[in-house]
């Protein structure tokens, strides 16, 4: 039995067996035929994902932003689920799969979600899959996927669970278990807030806000629109606000003091989040600072809220928090059991 955790985001889909990680743009193309390619360069086909899944097939990530004409990409919840969650979990698991082995799966929804899809997002992905992969030199290999069981929980909780947790699955951060812990995932689309008292959910004080960097992303795409006339596609910022200049048909943009005035704003809108929505929680011990959009706005957020702040090194990729904690939790979930091979697969739900 093999455990995985996934993290299927609007702007970054992650996943890890504990050993190995892959991280790619929530992105899918059409595939179409690449008449010339050098041998310069990897020839891995984890860096040009290209899978057929259902006699479809389709680019994911860089691949398909680089090559395809059609290119598919959401902010939408319900569109995520029915149009990407199955290509783009099957994309991932198979490439951590070994034959015959069943995976037993861990992911997560936001908060404000959960209730609504996690039957639909188990239906998806549980059960036997086939997924071809097309490697840069035109040769093809298959993995056969057995989806066993998934266990689905609010996103927020796998950072929670990563620094309580090592990769056994064992409790080593004691004080986090016994102490009341807010929790902040701020995503591409999405922030959420979540609240464990001495590791029992509190729904009270656990929510979905419409308060992700896409709206920053969003304010600096129209800004650039107006200066260039191009429309930029909102996927294709990430590197050019982290590095605070965007080159377009020749001119450079200067797009840092926007960007910080933008998250500035943007950590503003959060921090009265956290005041209204833990209004009664006064009694929290530490607050932790997560998700892949805590890299961006954790410098202006922090000074704005009231208590004991935690959150990740600058040297660890803060996109990755979630998925390393639902694959720990799936170790401790799971311990006990040995590699089955069963008929059918079930989901299990939470």
């Amino acid at each position: 039995m093999e455990v995985l955790g996934i993290d299927i985001g609007f702007g970054f889909t992650k996943a890890t067996n504990g050993k190995d990680y892959l991280v790619f743009k929530s992105l899918m193309g059409e595939a179409t035929d690449i008449q010339f390619r050098t041998k310069i360069g990897s020839t891995s086909y984890l860096n040009d994902l290209h899978v057929t899944i259902d006699d479809k097939s389709y680019f994911i990530g860089d691949f398909a932003e680089q090559q395809s004409n059609v290119r598919q990409f959401t902010l939408d919840q319900e569109k995520l689920i029915s149009d990407f969650v199955k290509i783009l979990g099957l994309t991932v698991a198979g490439t951590f799969s070994e034959e015959y082995v069943p995976i037993n799966l861990v992911s997560g929804l936001p908060v404000g979600y959960l209730k609504q899809y996690y039957k639909r997002f188990a239906e998806l992905l549980s059960g036997h899959h086939k997924v071809t992969y097309h490697n840069p030199d035109g040769s093809t290999f298959t993995r056969r996927i057995n989806i066993n069981k998934i266990r689905m929980m609010p996103q927020p909780l796998g950072s929670l669970f990563n620094m309580m947790m090592n990769d056994d699955g064992k409790i080593i951060n004691a004080d986090l278990s016994n102490q009341k812990v807010g929790v902040v995932d701020i995503g591409f689309r999405t922030t959420d807030f979540t609240i464990m008292d001495r590791m029992r959910y509190v729904e009270r004080g656990s929510s979905t806000m419409d308060t992700g960097i896409s709206k920053s992303f969003a304010i600096i795409a129209n800004k650039l629109r107006e200066e260039s006339g191009v429309a930029i596609e909102l996927y294709r910022l990430f590197n050019a606000v982290e590095g605070g200049t965007i080159k377009i048909r020749g001119q450079e943009y200067n797009i840092a003091n926007l960007r910080d005035q933008v998250y500035q704003h943007s950590a503003g809108v959060i921090a009265g989040d956290i005041d209204r929505l833990w209004a009664e929680d006064w009694d929290i011990d530490v607050i932790l600072v997560t998700g892949g959009g805590s890299r961006e706005l954790a410098n202006y957020l922090e000074p704005m809220i009231s208590g004991q702040v935690i959150h990740v090194e600058n040297n660890v990729d803060a996109r990755l928090n979630n998925v390393q904690g639902f694959y720990k939790y799936g170790r401790y979930e799971w311990r006990d059991q040995t590699t089955e091979i069963p008929e059918t697969a079930t989901a299990e739900e939470e």
